[in-house]
């Protein structure tokens, strides 16, 4: 029965010493309201052939942005997309024109 009681104290302790409302647990210190925020990156690394970046705007339940990957087969591809009540719109298109380097390796066909 001391257990008991015991446990009880302790749960009831670790509830009452629980902040209270707030955004992170800081008592309500900083306002919760929409979100907004703009932000943008990218990698361009010509020797490894890394090229892609990401760049994004949210103002409240709306967000619009875009993404961008170099392909292996040197094109690049774009999703510039938009969020909203609805869901995920996305658009795709491709820049450049597929190129296929002949490169060391067997040669494409059939080997039995």
């Amino acid at each position: 029965m001391k257990t008991f009681v015991l446990v009880l104290s302790i749960v009831a302790m670790v509830a009452v010493a629980r902040p209270q409302g707030g955004y992170g647990g800081h008592g309500g210190l900083i306002p919760i309201g929409p979100a907004q925020y703009n932000f943008q990156w990218e990698v361009n690394d010509p020797p490894s052939g890394n090229s892609y970046g990401h760049q994004e705007h949210r103002d409240g339940d709306n967000t619009k942005g875009s993404y961008y990957v170099q392909l292996p087969d040197t094109r690049r591809m774009l999703v510039e997309y938009v969020v909203d009540q609805f869901g995920y719109h996305p658009t795709v298109t491709f820049e450049g024109k597929a190129q296929y380097p002949v490169g060391p390796g067997p040669k494409p066909g059939y080997y039995p």
